[in-house]
């Protein structure tokens, strides 16, 4: 057992019941500290001492809110802070009235069957346990509220990476047909670079080089800046929005108002143009960013120019479409053939050397 200050309070080390436990005696006097540490050791010597943690007064309801005004709302972006709530609900529904030591590993293994039986899909359940993982992180290491994480036990669920979803060019012409003109723009400038939905709907004018014929976009998490070509179905939308500017307003796509058009709108108008077209199982990613990856692939693109048009970080996020158009890794195994032609030549040249040296 140990007394140690750290930072301006008094902590104790001890080992109960086989198991090591730091805990504050929440003073930053040293007198009062050791008074408290000799109590502590007496009592686990007598076994009237028992290992309660803050947390077991206090509801997961209660840790999601301070999560959700303390740290998501402060240090993230205003569409993650949404994602958050949203994530959130599913987990109220299920823990909030449990304490947060109350929850063990097999109360989350329920949670994730009942929510897979109930049709969601395995990265939507492993975003909220991830979420939840971070909520109990904090808990321990900056509100102390309890010493275990109860959701690192948990394995997270099989999400395959075999994208299948993306619009052909008929079930494109059929979407856009069906979708009013706004939406229609905004559609067909994602399909052609890949934007992701909150990178089309703050795309400002400044970020817009029509001379030049590119795109720059800052990255949303780490801030790095990018500048992309456009190819010319994409140069006709920007152009045909350039001459409609607002006056008040630097966006290229914006509301009547000159705002920022909100998401819930943009997938509202585009849902009811899916089932209006008779298109099933298509989400806005798979209309959008995924359409444009496949059709890059399949049209024999390098895997790693297309890495770069879409900004994936790395190139097994990339991989997932290498499948749609097997035929762009031929040059990779024709050079086998080529190794050995140049082999074969180069040693009958060696053998005719050889023998002209002889005669």
């Amino acid at each position: 057992m140990g007394l140690y200050k750290r930072g301006r309070v008094w902590w104790m080390d001890f080992i109960y019941k086989g198991r090591f436990i730091r805990k504050s005696a929440g003073t930053r006097n040293r007198k009062r500290a050791e008074k408290i540490h000799s109590k502590v050791v007496t009592e686990i010597e007598e076994g009237r001492w028992f290992d309660r943690q803050p947390g077991e007064k206090i509801l997961f309801k209660e840790m999601m809110e301070k999560y959700m005004k303390e740290h998501s709302s402060r240090n993230k972006r205003a569409g993650s802070h949404r994602r958050d709530k949203s994530l959130a609900a599913h987990l109220l529904n299920f823990f909030g009235d449990k304490t947060v030591t109350m929850i063990t590993p097999k109360d989350i293994s329920q949670y994730k069957k009942e929510r897979r039986e109930s049709g969601a899909a395995a990265q939507t359940v492993n975003l909220e346990l991830a979420l939840m993982r971070h909520c109990y992180n904090l808990a321990i290491k900056e509100w102390e509220w309890t010493r275990d994480n109860p959701v690192q036990k948990v394995k997270r669920e099989k999400v395959s990476n075999i994208t299948e979803r993306w619009l052909t060019y008929e079930e494109e012409e059929k979407l856009l047909d069906f979708s009013p003109r706004w939406l229609r723009e905004i559609l067909i400038l994602g399909i052609e670079t890949g934007l992701r939905q909150t990178e089309l709907l703050n795309l400002g004018w400044p970020s817009v080089d029509l001379s030049k014929k590119t795109l720059t976009v800052l990255e949303q998490k780490n801030e790095a800046r990018d500048t992309l070509p456009l190819n010319e179905r994409a140069l006709e939308i920007l152009r045909g929005r350039a001459k409609v500017r607002h006056i008040k307003s630097n966006l290229v796509f914006f509301t009547q108002n000159g705002t920022a058009i909100s998401n819930r709108n943009l997938l509202r108008s585009f849902y009811g143009a899916v089932k209006k077209a008779g298109l099933k199982d298509l989400r806005w990613h798979d209309a959008t960013r995924h359409t444009f990856a496949t059709r890059l692939v399949q049209g024999g693109v390098d895997i790693y120019a297309v890495q770069k048009l879409g900004r994936w970080k790395n190139i097994t996020m990339v991989m997932r479409y290498a499948h749609h158009y097997p035929e762009s890794l031929r040059p990779g195994v024709e050079v086998l053939d080529a190794q050995r032609k140049n082999h074969i030549t180069n040693l009958s040249q060696l053998r005719d050397g050889v023998s002209q040296c002889g005669v």
